[in-house]
């Protein structure tokens, strides 16, 4: 695992216990490295991820004596203060393993929504295996899984307990009013504490509205950090797709608007086709849509880090929290839109999560997500779904409540068309021909009559295009073990949806694709000859014909 560390190498041996760990160095750059230890070493962690409130957890710890400046020396001294019970205090992305040689027992945490990837294993001679990545102990293990987010693992009581509970998880449907200046100041406090860093960083901007807003917050404040002392207060951004393609010519006016350091990455389909290899052995999936949109992000994060730049604020998780897919025009009222936004949140570990860490950690270069802060989480979660709702006749378009807590006339965040720009999947924006040039290849590769076949040779999960028995095919021949195809979710889907939702519309059964372009009637279309031009806002009427101008976008009318 090298590739996801590869400033420092650390090994720590108590008995039978291992503790190995490549760093990525990011606070703390000069005596961080692992594993961390209390005072006397008798507890011992090695940790992925970044603790944002280390600052204020310190100063609860002050008969603690820290040994480095790093986010994560707090760990040990948290468990010493309060056992197991600690983790909640963390607010983060982390995953974990803690030894406490005293007794030789071990705990094993992960982030609440498992943007820190993390996999569990056993092997026959009793062993316990934990790694940041599959290929770490798929070869050892007779069998493994991934690492439930929000749980902890004890080796006192040998299982899982959730650590995390927050009031969403049960799916009860909440009724907070919408206050969008409530939402906004949420969402800039996420975005702020990731500015935590003592590296150059940058923002992964695509154009649409929640890459720009992280962006346009982080540009906003980034003048008064301590980041910003050391690297300065110009921010740099980032883009990827291909030539012509509608996210490079709306990330480019967003950064004009917002005056940084634009960087345009520009890749064509044989790129991408050539590097699908590479992309699934370092992502550890067969997913299609994981897989379409990974591809991208992976060759982007290759040329981030030849700049010299290790971490990079994204805009993943808006949509599962805000209902933004397209195929949510659909729900067919607030309940069922809260549990699909509370099914999308809880999965997003297996889909969205996974390509934003290990598409970056590929090349040492790590993403942070502030959509998925869990303060921002909770109030975002705890607002009436039926202000989320997509009312056509009222002209309110996807993520609406979250299009107008930054809608300010007299400090605009972003231009109107841009805030107001239709949802684009990344798999998509970065360009229509990308996916169509995806299924051509696997069709020159996959013939009739393997597809025959396909419920003989994959009875789990049996791929039901070509595209997707071609990255099945590849996936197999990484990682054989049926533990490996386990980990791999499945099911009916529609433009990103759950299978679940897959039942809102019956004409999506018979059109089951994860591209946006597969919400039928929806994608350039929800806003037609069904909405009169006086209900919908002038920002949506401006933005049609811009929408229009893409090509290679069928419309459906």
């Amino acid at each position: 695992l090298k590739h996801r560390g590869p400033d420092w190498s650390g090994l720590h041996q108590h008995g039978d216990c291992y503790l190995a760990h490549q760093r990525l160095a990011i606070v703390d750059p000069a005596s961080g490295d692992q594993p961390l230890f209390n005072e006397d070493k008798s507890v011992a962690v090695t940790v992925n991820g970044e603790i944002y409130n280390h600052e204020e957890l310190r100063k609860k710890l002050v008969n603690h004596k820290f040994r480095t400046g790093s986010d994560c020396d707090v760990i040990a001294h948290l468990y010493e203060e309060y056992g197991e019970d600690f983790v909640d205090m963390l607010d983060g992305i982390f995953s974990f393993v803690l030894l406490d040689t005293r007794d030789n027992s071990y705990i094993v945490a992960r982030d609440a929504i498992g943007v820190a990837s993390l996999y569990i294993g056993w092997g026959l001679d009793g062993s316990v295996w934990i790694s940041s990545e599959m290929k770490g102990l798929n070869d050892d293990c007779e069998h493994f899984e991934c690492f439930p987010p929000g749980h902890l693992y004890s080796s006192k009581t040998g299982g899982f307990r959730r650590w995390y509970n927050p009031p969403w998880f049960s799916e009860a449907i909440p009724s907070v009013p919408y206050d969008p200046l409530v939402l906004r100041r949420a969402f800039e406090n996420a975005v702020i504490k990731r500015l935590m860093t003592d590296v150059p960083f940058g923002v992964l901007l695509s154009g649409g509205l929640d890459s720009s807003l992280v962006a346009s917050i982080t540009a906003r404040y980034l003048a008064g950090t301590k980041t910003a002392k050391h690297w300065g207060s110009q921010l740099h951004s980032f883009c990827v797709g291909l030539e012509n393609s509608p996210d490079l010519k709306a990330a480019r006016e967003v950064a004009d608007y917002l005056g940084t350091v634009h960087h345009e990455f520009h890749f064509t389909v044989q790129d991408g086709i050539d590097a699908i290899e590479d992309v699934i052995y370092h992502i550890e999936t067969y997913d299609v849509t994981t897989i379409r949109a990974s591809t991208p992000m992976f060759l982007m994060s290759r040329k981030i880090k030849s700049l010299g730049v290790k971490m990079v604020i994204s805009g993943e998780g808006s949509d599962e929290i805000f209902g933004g897919y397209l195929y949510f025009h659909k729900a067919p009222n607030k309940d069922e839109f809260h549990h699909e936004t509370c099914r999308k949140i809880k999965a997003l570990h297996q889909y969205d999560c996974l390509r934003a860490n290990k598409a970056t950690s590929a090349w040492g270069l790590e993403a942070r997500v502030p959509f998925l802060d869990k303060q921002f989480i909770n109030v975002a979660m705890s607002i009436d779904p039926e202000s989320k709702m997509i009312k056509r006749d009222e002209g309110r378009i996807e993520k609406w409540i979250l299009r107008k807590a930054f809608d300010d006339e007299e400090h605009p965040y972003l231009p109107k068309h841009i805030l107001y720009r239709q949802k684009e999947q990344f798999s998509d924006g970065v360009g229509y021909s990308w996916i169509d040039g995806l299924k051509e290849h696997a069709d020159q590769h996959v013939t009739n009559k393997m597809m025959c076949n396909a419920s003989n040779i994959f009875p789990h999960n049996t791929p039901t295009t070509k595209e997707a028995y071609y990255y099945r095919m590849i996936f197999e021949r990484f990682f054989p073990q049926n533990s490996a195809r386990l980990t791999v979710p499945g099911g009916a889907t529609v433009a990103c949806s759950t299978a679940k939702a897959v039942e809102w519309d019956a004409a999506w059964k018979n059109n089951l694709d994860p591209s946006g372009r597969a919400a039928l009637g929806v994608h350039l279309s929800a806003y037609n000859a069904e909405t009169p031009l006086s209900n919908m806002p002038s920002q949506v009427i401006d933005n049609i014909p811009r929408m229009i101008e893409v090509p290679g976008v069928a419309i459906q009318s």
